[in-house]
C-alpha cells in the first residue's frame, strides 16, 4: 500500500496536545528560529510497522540528510482517537509541515487542515477535499499484478492467496492488482492457478481488521494454507508480520510476498518472502518535504502519484529466491511491467487514485 491518509479534527482544546504518545526526545531535532519543522503523526500501526509509517518517516529522515536546515519528529498514534489531537498539537507547536501517514487518517487530516487553512499538510494513501494537504498517493495495482504473476508462476499447489488489514481502498488495491496478476497468468499460459482470499469483482475477501496483531495475521494466513495457498500475500502492516514468520518456520512449506518496503531490508524473514510490491513512500515524502522547505508551493491536485513509470511503485529484487525464479518467468515480469508502464497492459481497480 502505499499511501497512507490521515485524517484531523479542529475544536479541540489545547490539553488534547497531551494526548498521544509524546514524540520520542531522540526523535526531535533542535529548535533553531530558523529551522524548517516537518513533524509526522504516525497511524495506530506505529513507526516501526516495517510498512508505510517507518518508509514515511524514512523520507523525513532523507530529506533532512540533504537539507541540514529541516528538524523533523514524529508522534505514534496508539489508537485513531489519537487522530485528530496528535494533528492539532503538531499545529499548536508551529510545525511547517505536518503529515499524516495512512488511509485511516484521511478523514482526521481533512477536518484538522480545515481549521487551519494556512498550514501546510501532507498525507501518505488519501486524498482529502482541503487545499492545503498535499496527497501522496500511490498506484500499487501495477505493482500487484506483476506479483500476481509472479505468484502464479512460482505456485506449486496451484493456489495462492491474499489478505488485508482493512477493506479501505490502500489496502484492496494490492488485492485487485494480485488476482488480475493471477488472471493474466492463467490466460497467457492457459492455467488454471486460483487466487483465494478476495474476490475481485464482490470486493470481498479475508481480512485481520488489525494492522498490528502478528497472531491475528497468521490465523487468517493459516486458514489460505488450509485451502492449499502456497505463495501469499498480507496486505495488513505489521500484522503480516505473523504471516512471514509462520511461512519461514514452516521450512518451504508456503511462502510469501510483502508489501510498502522491501521485505528483506525490513524484517528477519526474507528466507520465506520471493519480493515485495514497493511504494517509494520515502522518495515522494522526501520530495515533498524539499520542495516545501525550499518556499515551493505543494498543490493539491493531482498531489504525487506514485506509477511503475515514474518508480513511485515496483517490484523489490528476488533476494534468496533469485535463483529459484526461472528465467522466462522473470523475462515476462520484466516485459509486463514495461507493458504496463507504457501503457500497453492496462491495470484497473475501483481503488486507484484519482
Amino acid at each position: 500500500m502505499r499511501i497512507a491518509s490521515i485524517i484531523a479534527a479542529g475544536g479541540l482544546v489545547l490539553s488534547a496536545a497531551a494526548c498521544g504518545e509524546a514524540p520520542d526526545d531522540d526523535n526531535n531535532a533542535g529548535s533553531g528560529g530558523e529551522k524548517y519543522t516537518a513533524c509526522m503523526v504516525t497511524d495506530v500501526g506505529g513507526i516501526d510497522d516495517k510498512s508505510f509509517n517507518a518508509s514515511a518517516w524514512k523520507g523525513l529522515e532523507d530529506a533532512k540528510a540533504e537539507n541540514s536546515n529541516i528538524d523533523i519528529k514524529y508522534v505514534a498514534s496508539k489508537a485513531e482517537a489519537d487522530y485528530e489531537p496528535n494533528l492539532t498539537q503538531y499545529v499548536n507547536q508551529d510545525c511547517n509541515f505536518i503529515l499524516a501517514v495512512g488511509g485511516l487518517m484521511g478523514d482526521a487530516t481533512q477536518k484538522i487542515a480545515e481549521a487551519n487553512p494556512d498550514q501546510q499538510f501532507g498525507i501518505v494513501d488519501a486524498k482529502p477535499a482541503a487545499t492545503n494537504v498535499y496527497p501522496m498517493q500511490f498506484d500499487t495495482a501495477q505493482a500487484g499484478f506483476l506479483a500476481g504473476y509472479v505468484a502464479a508462476g512460482m505456485s506449486e499447489s496451484g493456489k495462492v492467496g491474499t489478505y488485508g488489514g482493512l477493506k479501505i481502498p490502500p489496502v484492496t488495491i494490492f488485492m485487485d492488482g494480485f488476482v488480475d496478476g493471477v488472471a493474466y497468468y492463467n490466460e497467457a499460459k492457459s492455467a488454471n492457478v486460483q487466487a483465494l482470499g478476495w474476490n475481485k469483482e464482490t470486493q470481498n475477501g479475508s481480512f485481520t481488521n488489525d494492522f498490528v496483531k502478528q497472531d491475528e495475521g497468521k490465523k487468517v494466513s493459516d486458514a489460505l494454507v488450509a485451502q492449499g495457498a502456497d505463495i501469499i500475500m498480507p496486505v495488513a502492516g505489521g500484522a503480516g508480520l505473523g504471516t512471514t514468520g509462520a511461512a519461514k518456520a514452516s521450512g518451504g512449506r508456503y511462502n510469501t510476498i510483502w508489501v510498502d518496503v522491501d521485505g528483506c531490508e525490513s524484517t528477519p524473514d526474507c528466507p520465506a518472502i520471493i519480493t515485495t510490491v514497493v511504494k517509494n513512500i520515502p522518495g515522494a515524502v522526501k520530495e515533498a518535504v524539499l520542495k516545501a522547505a525550499n518556499g515551493e508551493q505543494l498543490e493539491a491536485d493531482p498531489g504525487f502519484v506514485g506509477t511503475l513509470a515514474n518508480d513511485g511503485v515496483s517490484l523489490a529484487p528476488y533476494h534468496d529466491f533469485d535463483s529459484k525464479v526461472p528465467a522466462e518467468l522473470k523475462a515476462e515480469v520484466d516485459k509486463l511491467k514495461a507493458d504496463i508502464a507504457a501503457g500497453t497492459v492496462t491495470v484497473t481497480s475501483a481503488a486507484q487514485p484519482k
